[in-house]
């Protein structure tokens, strides 16, 4: 029932803000491009407009990004931490992406350590709206992860994960939609089915608005990430975590955009309490 409640919301804010899509392409009609003129010209994908998720994996467009992240997670005594490497490129309006995550984890004296998955994705937009006055901007896409083992101590089984997604803008406000079916394959939980979802939340704040030194733009961040499982023991228990951030686009020198950013990290429900008492995550991304 709430799923399809979001799915409803998106649906709602994408049409009850726009005009008649039929007269928006009359109003414009060069504006459409791509396959079977599904694509918009006038989208702000891909320009900036949406903040880069911090639980939530990336939808936007990015030209060309490099990405930083460290994440410290608390369940009791025992902890983790994970630090990743990504890189991004873009293709027309496609993305292709590559990550490098390395974990330790410590747990009742003992502790594991080593490369986790690595990580390749690619994602690629197929419709978009833009209603007559530009307010409201909608694209929906698709994409494809799979991430291979390294057989290190803490990566044996490979997962391939088929998502859809909606990143919507309205004003300042935006919110990035993704579902996602994962699928596990390996030596430790192969066949294991999950659903996973996830919801990002955010209101750019520009420079005229709040004149900070060197930043282009202040962006507030409220974050869902979520998954159930579809078989197994534990079909069925969700886990739902949540995320309070900011993130900084900070001015533009030599061709190099940075984008520091911080979230802290708390379970929702039940499900997640067992793996996340806390987290603290930092990000920092260069777009260039």
């Amino acid at each position: 029932m709430k799923l399809r409640c979001h799915i409803g919301l998106v649906a709602g804010l994408a049409l009850c803000a726009g005009t008649n899509l039929q007269a928006d392409d009359q109003a414009a009609p060069d504006a459409r491009y791509g396959f079977l003129n599904l694509l918009d010209h006038r989208s702000g994908y891909g320009q900036g407009i949406f903040p880069e998720p911090f639980l939530v994996d990336d939808s936007d467009l990015e030209r060309n990004e490099v990405r930083l992240d460290w994440l410290h997670t608390a369940v009791g005594a025992a902890h983790s931490d994970t630090a990743k490497v990504e890189f991004e490129k873009g293709f027309g309006p496609a993305t292709v992406e590559l990550a490098v995550p390395y974990e330790r984890n410590w747990d009742d004296g003992v502790t594991e350590k080593g490369f986790a998955n690595i990580e390749l994705g690619a994602r690629a937009p197929f419709y978009q709206f833009v209603s007559q006055n530009g307010l409201v901007d909608s694209t929906f896409g698709v994409g494809l992860e799979l991430s291979l083992p390294t057989t290190s101590e803490v990566s044996h089984d490979t997962e391939l994960v088929p998502k859809i997604f909606n990143d919507l803008s309205i004003g300042n406000f935006t919110l990035q939609s993704l579902f996602g079916y994962s699928m596990l394959f390996g030596p430790e939980e192969s066949g294991l089915d999950t659903f996973e979802y996830g919801f990002t939340f955010g209101y750019g704040i520009p420079h005229q608005t709040l004149p900070l030194p060197g930043v282009e733009k202040l962006v507030p961040v409220f974050e869902l990430s979520g998954e159930t499982p579809l078989n197994h023991d534990n079909a069925g228990q969700n886990s739902l975590t949540a995320g309070v951030g900011l993130r900084a686009n900070l001015r533009t020198f030599w061709g190099i955009q940075a984008r520091p950013g911080i979230v802290f990290v708390f379970p929702v429900d039940n499900g997640a309490r067992t793996d996340t008492h806390w987290c603290i995550m930092t990000s920092l991304v260069f777009e260039f």
